[in-house]
Protein backbone atom coordinates (compact mmCIF):
# COMPACT_ATOMS: atom_id res chain seq x y z
CA UNK A 1 0.00 0.00 0.00
CA UNK A 2 3.00 2.26 -0.31
CA UNK A 3 1.46 4.15 -3.25
CA UNK A 4 -2.07 4.25 -1.89
CA UNK A 5 -2.15 7.92 -0.95
CA UNK A 6 -0.91 8.83 -4.43
CA UNK A 7 -3.65 6.66 -5.88
CA UNK A 8 -6.29 8.52 -3.94
CA UNK A 9 -4.92 11.76 -5.37
CA UNK A 10 -5.27 10.34 -8.87
CA UNK A 11 -8.85 9.34 -8.17
CA UNK A 12 -9.56 12.79 -6.76
CA UNK A 13 -11.14 11.44 -3.63
CA UNK A 14 -9.42 13.60 -1.06
CA UNK A 15 -9.96 13.86 2.64
CA UNK A 16 -12.16 16.79 3.57
CA UNK A 17 -14.46 17.85 6.35
CA UNK A 18 -17.72 17.22 4.51
CA UNK A 19 -19.48 13.86 4.25
CA UNK A 20 -18.61 13.74 0.57
CA UNK A 21 -15.65 15.18 -1.20
CA UNK A 22 -15.57 17.45 -4.22
CA UNK A 23 -13.57 16.44 -7.27
CA UNK A 24 -10.95 19.07 -8.20
CA UNK A 25 -10.85 20.37 -11.77
CA UNK A 26 -7.46 18.83 -12.58
CA UNK A 27 -8.44 15.34 -11.38
CA UNK A 28 -8.59 12.26 -13.58
CA UNK A 29 -12.27 11.26 -13.89
CA UNK A 30 -13.22 7.96 -12.29
CA UNK A 31 -14.21 6.57 -15.68
CA UNK A 32 -10.65 7.04 -16.91
CA UNK A 33 -9.00 5.84 -13.70
CA UNK A 34 -10.91 2.55 -13.67
CA UNK A 35 -10.45 1.25 -17.19
CA UNK A 36 -9.06 -2.18 -16.39
CA UNK A 37 -8.17 -4.70 -13.69
CA UNK A 38 -5.04 -2.77 -12.74
CA UNK A 39 -7.08 0.38 -12.17
CA UNK A 40 -9.55 -1.49 -9.99
CA UNK A 41 -6.68 -2.87 -7.89
CA UNK A 42 -5.31 0.64 -7.41
CA UNK A 43 -8.74 1.78 -6.33
CA UNK A 44 -9.03 -1.01 -3.79
CA UNK A 45 -5.63 -0.10 -2.36
CA UNK A 46 -6.82 3.50 -2.20
CA UNK A 47 -9.71 2.48 0.03
CA UNK A 48 -7.39 0.46 2.29
CA UNK A 49 -5.10 3.47 2.42
CA UNK A 50 -7.77 5.59 4.13
CA UNK A 51 -7.44 3.30 7.15
CA UNK A 52 -3.87 4.56 7.57
CA UNK A 53 -4.84 8.21 8.08
CA UNK A 54 -3.67 9.75 11.34
CA UNK A 55 -7.27 10.61 12.14
CA UNK A 56 -8.17 6.95 11.72
CA UNK A 57 -6.17 3.84 12.68
CA UNK A 58 -2.95 5.84 12.33
CA UNK A 59 -3.66 7.46 15.68
CA UNK A 60 -6.87 9.22 16.72
CA UNK A 61 -9.67 6.73 16.14
CA UNK A 62 -7.84 4.04 18.08
CA UNK A 63 -6.73 6.23 20.97
CA UNK A 64 -10.03 8.03 21.51
CA UNK A 65 -11.98 4.89 22.43
CA UNK A 66 -9.64 4.25 25.36
CA UNK A 67 -9.32 7.95 26.23
CA UNK A 68 -13.07 8.61 26.35
CA UNK A 69 -13.32 5.61 28.67
CA UNK A 70 -11.08 4.68 31.61
CA UNK A 71 -8.10 3.01 29.94
CA UNK A 72 -6.24 6.20 29.03
CA UNK A 73 -6.00 9.65 30.60
CA UNK A 74 -4.73 13.00 29.34
CA UNK A 75 -1.71 14.01 31.47
CA UNK A 76 -1.75 17.43 33.09
CA UNK A 77 1.38 18.49 31.21
CA UNK A 78 0.09 17.36 27.79
CA UNK A 79 -0.73 19.99 25.18
CA UNK A 80 -3.67 18.86 23.03
CA UNK A 81 -6.94 20.53 23.97
CA UNK A 82 -8.78 18.11 21.66
CA UNK A 83 -7.53 15.19 23.75
CA UNK A 84 -8.39 16.95 27.02
CA UNK A 85 -12.00 17.39 25.84
CA UNK A 86 -12.34 13.67 25.12
CA UNK A 87 -10.75 12.68 28.43
CA UNK A 88 -13.21 14.90 30.30
CA UNK A 89 -16.18 13.82 28.15
CA UNK A 90 -16.73 17.52 27.47
CA UNK A 91 -16.25 17.52 23.72
CA UNK A 92 -16.98 20.45 21.47
CA UNK A 93 -18.41 20.07 18.00
CA UNK A 94 -15.39 22.06 16.81
CA UNK A 95 -12.97 19.37 18.01
CA UNK A 96 -10.69 18.99 14.99
CA UNK A 97 -9.66 15.43 15.81
CA UNK A 98 -13.29 14.27 15.89
CA UNK A 99 -13.83 16.02 12.56
CA UNK A 100 -10.83 14.09 11.26
CA UNK A 101 -12.37 10.75 12.25
CA UNK A 102 -15.59 11.65 10.41
CA UNK A 103 -13.74 12.76 7.28
CA UNK A 104 -11.35 9.79 7.17
CA UNK A 105 -14.13 7.22 7.49
CA UNK A 106 -16.26 8.81 4.79
CA UNK A 107 -13.25 9.23 2.53
CA UNK A 108 -12.63 5.48 2.62
CA UNK A 109 -16.34 4.79 2.05
CA UNK A 110 -16.40 7.11 -0.96
CA UNK A 111 -13.32 5.55 -2.51
CA UNK A 112 -14.96 2.12 -2.12
CA UNK A 113 -18.19 3.37 -3.67
CA UNK A 114 -16.39 4.83 -6.67
CA UNK A 115 -14.68 1.52 -7.35
CA UNK A 116 -17.73 -0.68 -6.68
CA UNK A 117 -19.75 0.87 -9.50
CA UNK A 118 -16.93 0.29 -11.98
CA UNK A 119 -16.13 -3.35 -11.22
CA UNK A 120 -19.01 -4.85 -13.25
CA UNK A 121 -17.79 -2.98 -16.37
CA UNK A 122 -14.31 -4.53 -16.41
CA UNK A 123 -13.88 -6.68 -19.51
CA UNK A 124 -10.48 -8.02 -18.44
CA UNK A 125 -11.72 -9.41 -15.10
CA UNK A 126 -13.25 -12.84 -14.60
CA UNK A 127 -16.39 -13.20 -12.50
CA UNK A 128 -14.27 -14.64 -9.69
CA UNK A 129 -11.93 -11.63 -9.81
CA UNK A 130 -14.86 -9.23 -9.79
CA UNK A 131 -16.38 -10.99 -6.79
CA UNK A 132 -13.12 -10.85 -4.85
CA UNK A 133 -12.78 -7.14 -5.62
CA UNK A 134 -16.35 -6.44 -4.57
CA UNK A 135 -15.89 -8.51 -1.42
CA UNK A 136 -12.97 -6.36 -0.28
CA UNK A 137 -14.81 -3.16 -1.12
CA UNK A 138 -18.00 -4.20 0.67
CA UNK A 139 -15.90 -5.13 3.72
CA UNK A 140 -14.17 -1.74 3.72
CA UNK A 141 -17.43 0.14 3.26
CA UNK A 142 -18.98 -1.84 6.11
CA UNK A 143 -16.01 -1.13 8.38
CA UNK A 144 -16.26 2.60 7.68
CA UNK A 145 -19.97 2.78 8.44
CA UNK A 146 -19.55 0.61 11.54
CA UNK A 147 -16.80 2.78 12.98
CA UNK A 148 -18.83 5.93 12.35
CA UNK A 149 -22.08 4.68 13.88
CA UNK A 150 -20.27 3.62 17.05
CA UNK A 151 -18.97 7.12 17.73
CA UNK A 152 -21.77 9.28 16.31
CA UNK A 153 -24.99 7.24 16.35
CA UNK A 154 -27.27 7.96 13.38
CA UNK A 155 -25.15 8.80 10.33
CA UNK A 156 -25.67 9.17 6.58
CA UNK A 157 -25.53 5.82 4.80
CA UNK A 158 -23.43 6.28 1.67
CA UNK A 159 -23.61 3.51 -0.93
CA UNK A 160 -23.37 5.68 -4.04
CA UNK A 161 -20.19 7.43 -5.21
CA UNK A 162 -19.79 11.16 -4.92
CA UNK A 163 -18.11 12.76 -7.91
CA UNK A 164 -17.92 16.50 -8.49
CA UNK A 165 -20.56 18.42 -6.56
CA UNK A 166 -23.34 15.83 -6.65
CA UNK A 167 -24.85 14.25 -3.54
CA UNK A 168 -23.01 16.52 -1.14
CA UNK A 169 -25.98 16.95 1.21
CA UNK A 170 -27.12 13.86 3.09
CA UNK A 171 -29.29 13.40 6.16
CA UNK A 172 -28.67 11.05 9.05
CA UNK A 173 -30.14 7.56 8.84
CA UNK A 174 -31.41 5.71 11.95
CA UNK A 175 -28.94 3.42 13.66
CA UNK A 176 -30.97 0.29 12.88
CA UNK A 177 -30.85 1.15 9.17
CA UNK A 178 -27.11 1.73 9.34
CA UNK A 179 -26.69 -1.65 11.03
CA UNK A 180 -28.81 -3.27 8.30
CA UNK A 181 -26.62 -1.81 5.56
CA UNK A 182 -23.44 -2.93 7.31
CA UNK A 183 -24.88 -6.41 7.77
CA UNK A 184 -25.83 -6.59 4.09
CA UNK A 185 -22.32 -5.57 3.00
CA UNK A 186 -20.66 -8.07 5.31
CA UNK A 187 -22.89 -10.96 4.23
CA UNK A 188 -21.97 -10.26 0.61
CA UNK A 189 -18.31 -9.85 1.51
CA UNK A 190 -18.26 -13.19 3.33
CA UNK A 191 -19.70 -14.87 0.23
CA UNK A 192 -17.30 -13.27 -2.23
CA UNK A 193 -14.03 -13.31 -0.31
CA UNK A 194 -11.57 -16.17 -0.11
CA UNK A 195 -11.14 -18.07 3.14
CA UNK A 196 -7.40 -17.43 3.15
CA UNK A 197 -5.40 -14.53 1.74
CA UNK A 198 -1.69 -13.92 1.26
CA UNK A 199 -1.56 -11.12 3.82
CA UNK A 200 -3.73 -10.23 6.78
CA UNK A 201 -3.79 -6.62 5.63
CA UNK A 202 -6.31 -7.69 2.96
CA UNK A 203 -9.84 -8.74 3.89
CA UNK A 204 -10.77 -12.43 3.90
CA UNK A 205 -14.00 -14.37 4.29
CA UNK A 206 -13.27 -14.77 7.99
CA UNK A 207 -12.46 -11.10 8.46
CA UNK A 208 -15.95 -10.35 7.14
CA UNK A 209 -17.49 -12.98 9.45
CA UNK A 210 -15.52 -11.67 12.43
CA UNK A 211 -16.72 -8.12 11.82
CA UNK A 212 -20.25 -9.48 11.37
CA UNK A 213 -19.92 -11.19 14.75
CA UNK A 214 -18.89 -7.88 16.32
CA UNK A 215 -21.73 -6.01 14.60
CA UNK A 216 -24.23 -8.62 15.77
CA UNK A 217 -23.03 -8.34 19.36
CA UNK A 218 -23.23 -4.54 19.28
CA UNK A 219 -26.72 -4.61 17.77
CA UNK A 220 -28.03 -7.19 20.25
CA UNK A 221 -28.43 -10.06 17.78
CA UNK A 222 -26.82 -12.54 20.14
CA UNK A 223 -27.72 -15.69 18.23
CA UNK A 224 -26.05 -14.31 15.11
CA UNK A 225 -23.04 -13.10 17.12
CA UNK A 226 -22.58 -16.55 18.63
CA UNK A 227 -22.96 -18.26 15.25
CA UNK A 228 -20.46 -16.08 13.39
CA UNK A 229 -17.87 -16.03 16.17
CA UNK A 230 -18.17 -19.81 16.43
CA UNK A 231 -17.57 -20.16 12.70
CA UNK A 232 -14.40 -18.06 12.85
CA UNK A 233 -13.10 -20.02 15.85
CA UNK A 234 -13.78 -23.44 14.36
CA UNK A 235 -13.02 -22.95 10.70
CA UNK A 236 -10.90 -19.83 10.26
CA UNK A 237 -7.58 -21.54 10.94
CA UNK A 238 -6.50 -18.99 13.58
CA UNK A 239 -4.92 -19.99 16.88
CA UNK A 240 -4.19 -18.37 20.22
CA UNK A 241 -0.40 -18.18 20.66
CA UNK A 242 0.68 -19.61 23.99
CA UNK A 243 2.28 -16.30 24.97
CA UNK A 244 0.24 -13.09 24.84
CA UNK A 245 3.37 -11.15 23.82
CA UNK A 246 3.59 -13.15 20.59
CA UNK A 247 0.39 -11.52 19.30
CA UNK A 248 2.22 -8.18 19.10
CA UNK A 249 5.82 -9.27 18.61
CA UNK A 250 5.53 -9.16 14.82
CA UNK A 251 2.96 -8.48 12.14
CA UNK A 252 0.60 -11.25 11.08
CA UNK A 253 0.62 -13.50 14.15
CA UNK A 254 -1.34 -16.75 14.17
CA UNK A 255 -4.14 -15.00 16.07
CA UNK A 256 -4.80 -11.93 13.99
CA UNK A 257 -7.62 -11.91 11.45
CA UNK A 258 -7.30 -8.43 9.94
CA UNK A 259 -4.61 -5.78 10.38
CA UNK A 260 -3.93 -2.30 9.02
CA UNK A 261 -0.68 -2.11 7.05
CA UNK A 262 1.85 0.43 8.32
CA UNK A 263 5.41 0.95 7.14
CA UNK A 264 8.13 3.53 7.58
CA UNK A 265 6.66 5.33 4.54
CA UNK A 266 3.04 4.99 5.72
CA UNK A 267 3.59 5.24 9.45
CA UNK A 268 1.29 5.37 12.45
CA UNK A 269 1.84 7.71 15.38
CA UNK A 270 0.45 5.54 18.17
CA UNK A 271 3.74 5.14 20.01
CA UNK A 272 4.59 8.82 19.55
CA UNK A 273 1.44 9.92 21.36
CA UNK A 274 1.82 7.31 24.11
CA UNK A 275 5.54 7.38 24.89
CA UNK A 276 6.93 9.80 27.52
CA UNK A 277 8.89 12.85 26.47
CA UNK A 278 12.04 11.40 28.01
CA UNK A 279 11.83 8.67 25.33
CA UNK A 280 11.10 11.23 22.58
CA UNK A 281 7.34 10.73 22.64
CA UNK A 282 4.63 13.37 23.01
CA UNK A 283 2.79 11.72 25.94
CA UNK A 284 -0.62 13.09 25.07
CA UNK A 285 -2.10 10.07 26.86
CA UNK A 286 -1.09 7.75 29.70
CA UNK A 287 -2.56 4.55 31.16
CA UNK A 288 -5.31 5.39 33.59
CA UNK A 289 -4.58 4.43 37.19
CA UNK A 290 -7.77 2.36 37.31
CA UNK A 291 -6.58 0.25 34.37
CA UNK A 292 -3.20 -0.38 35.98
CA UNK A 293 -4.93 -1.66 39.09
CA UNK A 294 -7.45 -3.70 37.06
CA UNK A 295 -4.89 -6.39 36.19
CA UNK A 296 -4.86 -9.37 38.50
CA UNK A 297 -1.60 -10.47 40.07
CA UNK A 298 0.32 -12.62 37.62
CA UNK A 299 -1.58 -11.44 34.54
CA UNK A 300 0.99 -11.61 31.73
CA UNK A 301 -0.95 -9.06 29.67
CA UNK A 302 0.04 -6.20 31.93
CA UNK A 303 3.75 -6.30 31.10
CA UNK A 304 2.98 -6.44 27.38
CA UNK A 305 0.51 -3.56 27.46
CA UNK A 306 2.14 -1.20 29.96
CA UNK A 307 5.80 -0.22 30.31
CA UNK A 308 7.57 2.15 32.68
CA UNK A 309 10.16 4.86 32.33
CA UNK A 310 11.12 5.14 35.95
CA UNK A 311 7.80 5.57 37.74
CA UNK A 312 6.08 6.84 34.60
CA UNK A 313 3.69 4.35 33.01
CA UNK A 314 2.97 4.38 29.28
CA UNK A 315 1.06 2.26 26.79
CA UNK A 316 3.50 -0.07 25.05
CA UNK A 317 1.40 -2.46 22.95
CA UNK A 318 2.31 -0.61 19.75
CA UNK A 319 5.86 0.52 20.41
CA UNK A 320 7.64 1.26 17.13
CA UNK A 321 8.40 4.87 17.97
CA UNK A 322 11.18 5.42 15.45
CA UNK A 323 9.36 4.14 12.34
CA UNK A 324 5.70 3.75 13.33
CA UNK A 325 5.64 0.63 11.18
CA UNK A 326 3.87 -1.83 13.47
CA UNK A 327 0.59 -3.02 11.98
CA UNK A 328 -2.57 -2.14 13.89
CA UNK A 329 -4.78 -5.12 14.73
CA UNK A 330 -8.48 -4.65 13.97
CA UNK A 331 -9.75 -8.21 14.44
CA UNK A 332 -8.22 -11.15 16.30
CA UNK A 333 -9.25 -14.54 17.59
CA UNK A 334 -9.41 -13.67 21.30
CA UNK A 335 -12.28 -11.30 20.55
CA UNK A 336 -14.20 -14.11 18.89
CA UNK A 337 -13.95 -16.21 22.06
CA UNK A 338 -15.23 -13.34 24.17
CA UNK A 339 -17.97 -12.46 21.66
CA UNK A 340 -19.14 -16.07 21.70
CA UNK A 341 -19.07 -16.06 25.49
CA UNK A 342 -20.96 -12.76 25.83
CA UNK A 343 -23.55 -13.74 23.26
CA UNK A 344 -24.12 -17.10 24.97
CA UNK A 345 -24.42 -15.46 28.39
CA UNK A 346 -26.90 -12.91 26.99
CA UNK A 347 -29.24 -15.50 25.49
CA UNK A 348 -32.07 -16.96 27.54
CA UNK A 349 -31.02 -20.40 28.65
CA UNK A 350 -27.42 -19.83 27.62
CA UNK A 351 -24.94 -22.58 28.40
CA UNK A 352 -23.00 -21.35 31.43
CA UNK A 353 -20.37 -24.06 31.07
CA UNK A 354 -19.61 -22.94 27.52
CA UNK A 355 -19.37 -19.31 28.61
CA UNK A 356 -16.90 -20.18 31.35
CA UNK A 357 -14.87 -22.30 28.94
CA UNK A 358 -14.44 -19.42 26.49
CA UNK A 359 -13.49 -16.98 29.24
CA UNK A 360 -11.01 -19.44 30.67
CA UNK A 361 -9.36 -19.96 27.28
CA UNK A 362 -8.40 -16.29 27.36
CA UNK A 363 -7.47 -16.30 31.04
CA UNK A 364 -5.33 -19.40 30.71
CA UNK A 365 -3.25 -17.78 27.97
CA UNK A 366 -2.67 -14.86 30.38
CA UNK A 367 -1.46 -17.38 33.02
CA UNK A 368 -4.55 -16.87 35.19
CA UNK A 369 -6.79 -19.42 36.85
CA UNK A 370 -10.42 -20.12 35.90
CA UNK A 371 -13.03 -17.42 36.40
CA UNK A 372 -14.98 -17.56 39.63
CA UNK A 373 -18.16 -16.23 37.99
CA UNK A 374 -20.96 -18.76 37.70
CA UNK A 375 -24.20 -16.87 36.90
CA UNK A 376 -25.08 -15.07 33.68
CA UNK A 377 -24.86 -11.63 35.30
CA UNK A 378 -21.54 -12.41 36.98
CA UNK A 379 -20.16 -13.82 33.74
CA UNK A 380 -21.13 -10.72 31.77
CA UNK A 381 -19.18 -8.57 34.23
CA UNK A 382 -16.29 -11.03 34.03
CA UNK A 383 -16.31 -10.71 30.24
CA UNK A 384 -16.32 -6.91 30.53
CA UNK A 385 -13.25 -7.16 32.74
CA UNK A 386 -11.48 -9.59 30.41
CA UNK A 387 -12.19 -7.39 27.40
CA UNK A 388 -10.77 -4.38 29.24
CA UNK A 389 -7.40 -5.93 29.99
CA UNK A 390 -7.18 -8.20 26.92
CA UNK A 391 -7.83 -5.37 24.46
CA UNK A 392 -6.30 -2.44 26.35
CA UNK A 393 -5.16 0.26 23.89
CA UNK A 394 -6.77 -1.55 20.94
CA UNK A 395 -9.77 0.79 20.81
CA UNK A 396 -12.59 -1.27 22.35
CA UNK A 397 -13.27 0.06 25.84
CA UNK A 398 -15.52 3.08 25.11
CA UNK A 399 -17.68 1.09 22.71
CA UNK A 400 -17.99 -1.76 25.20
CA UNK A 401 -19.24 0.52 27.98
CA UNK A 402 -21.62 2.42 25.71
CA UNK A 403 -23.19 -0.61 24.00
CA UNK A 404 -23.80 -2.39 27.33
CA UNK A 405 -25.28 0.74 28.95
CA UNK A 406 -22.52 0.72 31.54
CA UNK A 407 -20.79 4.00 30.68
CA UNK A 408 -22.59 6.11 33.28
CA UNK A 409 -22.04 3.42 35.93
CA UNK A 410 -18.30 3.19 35.34
CA UNK A 411 -17.18 6.63 34.11
CA UNK A 412 -17.55 9.56 36.52
CA UNK A 413 -17.52 12.11 33.69
CA UNK A 414 -20.50 10.53 31.93
CA UNK A 415 -23.49 11.94 33.75
CA UNK A 416 -25.90 12.60 30.87
CA UNK A 417 -27.26 10.28 28.21
CA UNK A 418 -26.05 12.51 25.37
CA UNK A 419 -22.43 12.03 26.47
CA UNK A 420 -22.34 8.52 25.06
CA UNK A 421 -22.28 9.93 21.52
CA UNK A 422 -19.61 12.16 20.04
CA UNK A 423 -20.79 15.43 18.45
CA UNK A 424 -21.34 15.61 14.72
CA UNK A 425 -18.44 17.82 13.54
CA UNK A 426 -19.43 21.48 13.42
CA UNK A 427 -18.15 21.93 9.88
CA UNK A 428 -20.41 19.07 8.75
CA UNK A 429 -23.43 20.73 10.32
CA UNK A 430 -22.53 24.04 8.65
CA UNK A 431 -21.80 22.72 5.15
CA UNK A 432 -24.37 19.93 4.84
CA UNK A 433 -27.68 21.51 3.81
CA UNK A 434 -29.86 18.48 4.36
CA UNK A 435 -32.62 19.24 6.91
CA UNK A 436 -31.95 15.78 8.36
CA UNK A 437 -28.33 16.65 9.21
CA UNK A 438 -28.86 17.69 12.82
CA UNK A 439 -26.53 17.78 15.79
CA UNK A 440 -26.56 15.17 18.55
CA UNK A 441 -28.37 16.40 21.68
CA UNK A 442 -26.32 18.43 24.13
CA UNK A 443 -23.83 19.88 21.65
Amino acid sequence: MKKALYIIGILAILTGCEVLNVEPEDAIPAGEAFKDKAGIEKGILGSYSSLQYLSYYGRTYLIYSDLAADNLSHPTDATSSDYAEVDNNAMLAENSSISGIWAACYDGINVANNVIVKVPEMADMTDAEKNRALGELYFLRALGHFNLVNYFGAIPIKIEPTVGVSNLDAGRDPVNEVYAQIRSDLVLASKYLQASVSTKTRASKYAALALLARLSLYSGDYAMAREKADSVIKYGGYTLPGNYADVFASDGSAETIFEIDFTELDRNRIAEYNFPKTLNGRREVEPDASLISAYEAGDERKAVSIAYDGALAYANKYNDLSKGSDNIIVLRLAEMYLIRAEAEASLAGGNITSVRSDINAIRSRADLGPTGADTADELLLAIEQERRVEFAFEGHRWFDLVRTGRASDVLPNVTRANQTLFPIPADEILTNNSPEMIQNPGY
